[in-house]
Order: structure tokens, then sequence, then C-alpha cells
């Protein structure tokens, strides 16, 4: 025996510490090494701001451009909360990475852009970094309005230099770590940010390549009408295939599979962009409500271009062209409205309902705006998903200003559960035969009443108007 415990010494232990010492010195420095590398490749330099006391001139002309393409860029929507100064920012912008809160794009100096030059507000625009050097976020659309034209930029910042500044510092964003470090956007940038003008398709004529132009870069409509990935970024694969909800609303595709009963045309698209409504579709709601509002400001040569490039996506060979329309009835003020719809008791609890509260507007012949649209016709009675009509039913769409628009009263205070789910099942089997029953109808009616699925109610001028209250105190829910 020895004096030992039988244990055969290390091998190499002091050797193999230091070993790993050294690489684990060698890992943190090729890791460092690295980040510091990547930030140095992604920096971008602050641009040098305009001079105290100059303050840019523009032409009559060019401002008018500017506002036009403000309107279908739609850029007051996401830069004006419901209380605060036109394009002021502030409104909050949820995603599944936290609220972004849009930014102050005024001519102030301090809060806004008004220290901005040209070249910065095109940089924010086609790159999606801002005067300070600062990587944007995609809820700001810079992925698509990276292929506005530098033409067409100059407009935009004419157009904004010129509104009132205001002094208003929007919240700070709510994102949790990595998000909140702003230069990971440089590695999103690169994985799906295409830069630049789209080429025009030498196959189309000049209208389409216009309607193109304008729906896939300013007017950004896939932010909305495309799913988006794990990463923020719309699903190239999936384009304008629709299906998110916003604001509460479920949002159409608008593309082939569009639920839409009846094929959409370049003029019904135009007139629906313009004035919220189309008799042979329906209203827009929503957040589609300021959309429409905004285009009624834009020319008509453009919003006409931007239905032709639509309905080329929209169009199916399984879907028949609309039925004529019938003539409007001329109304004095000796006429009344439609008699009401008698049902027989037997026919059972929505289409009583229906009788009660749906029928004197839509069965009554006068078409949008002063009557309701014929239920076969509608896109939300044909869509896969009941949020809209449920959304319609309870809230309906508020009175607006400034031109003629349609109008409906909602009936929150008036329907409860049951009856919503029955008027619903009564809609789909009766104006949409041999489409699938609405298995999520209850879950959504009951969601939705309840305030857990928050709906922003908006008239079709564009302004934002709360909802009435679903099962007040003492209600029948």
């Amino acid at each position: 025996m020895t004096g030992n415990s039988g244990r055969s010494p290390a091998v190499g232990g002091p050797r193999r510490t230091r070993k790993r010492r050294w690489s684990l010195l060698i890992i943190v420095v090729v890791v460092a090494l690295g980040a510091v590398a990547y930030f140095a490749l992604v920096y971008k330099p602050a641009i040098a701001p305009l001079p105290e006391g100059q303050v840019p001139t523009f032409g009559v002309a060019l401002v008018a451009k500017g506002s036009s393409l403000a309107s279908i860029g739609d850029c007051a929507s996401c830069h004006t909360t419901a209380t605060g100064a036109p394009l002021a920012g502030g409104l909050p912008v949820p995603t599944p990475f936290g609220t972004i809160y849009s930014s102050n794009i005024t001519p102030d100096r301090e809060t806004g852009i008004g220290t901005w030059t040209e070249a910065a507000f095109a940089r924010a625009l086609q790159e999606g970094v801002n005067a300070a050097g600062h990587y944007l976020y995609p809820a700001f659309p810079f992925d698509h309005f990276t292929h506005v034209t530098a033409d067409d930029a100059i407009a935009l910042y004419a157009y904004l230099m010129t509104r009132d500044p205001v002094k208003f510092t929007p919240p700070a964003n709510q994102l949790g770590f990595p998000y909140n470090i702003r230069t990971i956007m440089a590695g999103w940038d690169l994985l799906f940010l295409k830069k630049g003008v789209i080429a025009a398709d030498p196959n189309q004529n000049a209208e389409w390549n216009r309607g193109r132009y304008l729906v896939e870069g300013l007017g950004h409509c896939g932010s909305c009408h495309t799913p988006r990935n794990s990463l923020g970024a719309e699903d190239t694969g999936d384009e304008y295939a629709g299906g998110p909800v916003i604001d509460g609303w479920y949002v159409y595709a608008i593309n082939d599979t569009s639920p839409a009963p009846f094929k959409w045309d370049a003029d019904g698209l135009a007139g629906y962009l313009r004035t919220g409504f189309s008799a042979q579709h329906g209203a827009s709601f929503g957040p589609m409500a300021q959309v429409t509002a905004r285009l009624g400001e834009a020319s008509d040569a453009d919003v006409h271009a931007m239905g032709v490039y639509v309905a080329s996506l929209m169009a199916r060979s399984n879907a028949p062209a609309p039925p004529p329309l019938p003539a409007q009835p001329i109304l004095t003020s000796g006429d009344s409205l439609a008699p009401p719809m008698v049902v027989d008791v037997s026919a059972g609890r929505g289409a009583t309902i229906y009788a009660a509260v749906c029928s004197s507007c839509h069965e009554s012949g006068r078409l949008p705006p002063f009557g309701g649209i014929d239920f076969h016709d509608s896109t939300a009675v044909h869509a896969d998903d009941p949020q809209n009509i449920i959304d319609m039913v309870l809230f309906g769409l508020p009175a607006g200003e400034g031109r003629t628009f349609a109008t409906m009263p909602g009936f929150a205070g008036t329907l409860s559960q049951d009856d919503m789910v029955a008027l619903l099942t009564y809609l789909r089997t009766t104006f949409a035969p041999g489409k699938p029953a609405w298995s999520s109808a209850a879950s959504l009616v009951a969601s939705t009443m309840s305030g857990a699925t928050p709906v922003k109610l908006y008239s079709e001028d564009g302004v934002q108007r709360g909802p009435s209250p679903v099962n007040p105190p003492g209600a029948n829910p």
C-alpha cells in the first residue's frame, strides 16, 4: 500500500484550465471584434440640420402635389391621435414586439422635423434612417416608401414643411430587449428591405404601372393587407392575402382570394376608394374608413390608377360580374320608408331580428349611401371571419362631415349576445348560401361585447369616434 488514496493524479489539470481560459478569451475577443465591425458597418452619420432661422420655401404647385401624395400615403392617420394636433404624432402602434408611438412630423424645430433637410427626409423615407442617424422601425412603412421617386419625396417634404408647427413630444416606445436597440434593424433591412423605385412593366399600360407605383409604394397597401412573418416583415409569398385584425376589424384579402361575391372592376374600386362606399360591395369601415377619407382628397387620375392595379390583383375567373344596379328611386317629402318586413313567428329568432332592425334599410331598394346594401352582395357576409359584420351591427357607421357618406345606426344597446348570434346565423345562411357556418361567431360576439376585443370606430370622414357602450350595467348580456 502506498500513502495515496488510490486515485490517479490529474493529467494536465492546470494546463487544461489555462487552455479553457484562453479559448474563452478568444471567443470573447472574436465576439467583441464582430460587434465592433457590425456597428461600424451599420453606422449612419447624422445629417447636419437646417441652420437656425433658415426656413425653406416652396412653390404652390409643389406643395399641392405633396398634399395629394400625402393623402395617398395617409400620413395623417398614423401621425395624428384622436385628440391631438394634425401630424404631431403620438399614436400608439401595437406590434408583437411592443408598442411604438408615431413621431411628430410637423415642422417644429425642437420636437418635429423642422431642422431636417431634403436629404434627411429622403433618407428616412427611402432607407428607414432618420436625420440623427437612428434606424427606424417598420411600423413606419419605409419598406414601401423606399419605392418613392426623388421628385415625389421632395413634394412630400414641401407639403410637410409648410404645415403648422406643433411642439409635442410623443411618448417613448415601449419595447423590451433586444428590440429597443435600433441598430438591430440594420439586420432586418438587410433581410427584407428591397430599395429603389420599381421598374415599369413593359407588358402593362401607363395607368396600370402608375397604380402599381402608388399601391406598392406610397399607398403601402400591403402593410395592412399582407400577413407578416415572425420577424415582422411582410410575407412575400402571401401578398395581399389579408387576415390580421387591426383596431378590432378583420382585414380582407385584396388578391385573387378576395371574399367579395362579385368581381371588383377598376371603376368600382376607384369610386369606393374616393367615396368610402360601393353600392355593389359595401362601405369602408374601421381603419379603411381613414384610408378612403384621405383618398377622397387625392387626384382622380391617381385614385383610378390604383383601382386599375388592385382590380388586376383581384381578378378571378370564378367570380361573376356584379348584377346591374337598379334605378335609384327619387324620394320626395311625401315618400315614406320601405314598409316593415313581415315574418311568420315560426321563422326563427334571426329572421325576426332581421325584419325588425335591418330590413327597412336593406330591403328598401335605395342604393348606398341612402339605403343599405343587398346582403347578397356584401363582402362582410361572405367573408370567412364574421368580425366585421359583428362590429357593423353593434357600432354602425357614424355620420361623417364634409361629403355624402354611408351611415348606419348601431344596435349595441338593443341586441343581446344570443340575439347577435341568431342574426349572424340568419344573415350567413340566407345571403351567402353554400358558405360554411361561422363557427367562431359566438366567441367573437362575446369578446367584442365584453370589450376583450377593443374596436376603434371611424366615421367615413376618417375621424375616430368612440363606439357606444356594450353591455352597460343592468343590460342583458
